[in-house]
């Protein structure tokens, strides 16, 4: 244990900053420390809250989700829809939200637990957690962060860039009538690093892959501090001067997109499938 000079300590009174080594991980504010006579001891509660931990994360119940309405519907244990919407301007959220909240009926109250501007966050998706809510994003994308928390604790997050077709699987969702004929399907990221102006062809990106693939015939969207500002079509793909079908995680490229020359550097290009899924009975 250390004082911010780098000198060690014996011992630290309320309120005294240090800097302790050691630990497994880094604790979070608010963390409680507790002092043992000896190492040993204090090993074994450690392991033993850890396994604990473990357990309950292992044992975390599962979430509701628009396919799920339904057979909850039909057994009689469900009863209200928490929805969290993110958008991209006040307006549309506004709309959504209006929209939804009219499709409450007898049996099954909509509940709007938040609404807001912007990327989903971290904190939307604990909140949907914590409130066993599925989360609407209108033109907007999760942070990294968020996407990955929303796997970890399988909270939904629906995607819509067109009102009517949120309102309309909220409402079919109610009625227990949901069935998707296709899902969407992100196949990779690009970041752009570089943007090139060329007469007679418009702007070209210079590209990193940052995961997934990318592929010629893509459907991208171009998202902008986590709001999607264009939804199209990629016009060329190329590896240097070449034109391919593919580039992949970890690989540079160059893109044009169709009829769309605003692109700026740090940009992200989203690329996806619309893939058919059979119906659920």
């Amino acid at each position: 244990m250390f004082d911010h000079t780098g000198k060690k300590l014996k011992e630290a009174g309320p309120s005294t900053p240090v800097q302790v080594l050691g630990l497994s991980g880094a604790p979070q504010a608010g963390d409680t420390f507790k002092v043992y006579d000896n190492e040993r001891e204090a090993r074994e509660i450690a392991n033993s809250r850890e396994q604990i931990l473990r357990e309950q994360s292992m044992r975390t119940k599962k979430h509701i989700t628009l396919d799920e309405i339904g057979r909850r519907l039909a057994i009689g244990s469900f009863k209200e829809l928490n929805i969290i919407i993110k958008g991209d301007v006040d307006g549309s959220v506004e709309a959504l939200s209006d929209s939804l909240l009219k499709l409450s009926k007898d049996e099954v109250s909509v509940n709007i637990i938040h609404k807001g501007v912007g990327q989903i966050s971290e904190s939307d998706v604990l909140l949907a957690s914590a409130s066993d809510a599925i989360i609407l994003g209108f033109q907007v994308r999760p942070s990294s962060n968020a996407k990955r928390l929303a796997e970890q604790e399988e909270i939904e997050i629906r995607h819509y860039s067109i009102i009517y077709d949120a309102i309309n699987q909220i409402k079919d969702a109610i009625e227990g009538m949901l069935e998707p004929e296709f899902e969407e399907v992100i196949t990779g990221n690009i970041q752009v690093r570089e943007v090139f102006k060329i007469s007679k062809v418009g702007t070209v990106a210079g590209c990193y892959v940052t995961d997934g693939f990318i592929t010629r015939k893509n459907k991208i969207r171009v998202i902008r501090d986590g709001i999607v500002i264009h939804d199209g079509d990629i016009d060329q793909l190329k590896r240097f001067k070449d034109d391919v079908a593919e580039v992949k995680a970890g690989y540079e490229c160059g893109i044009s997109i169709k009829n769309y020359n605003n692109i700026q550097i740090d940009d992200t290009i989203e690329g996806y499938t619309m893939q058919e899924i059979k119906r659920k009975k």
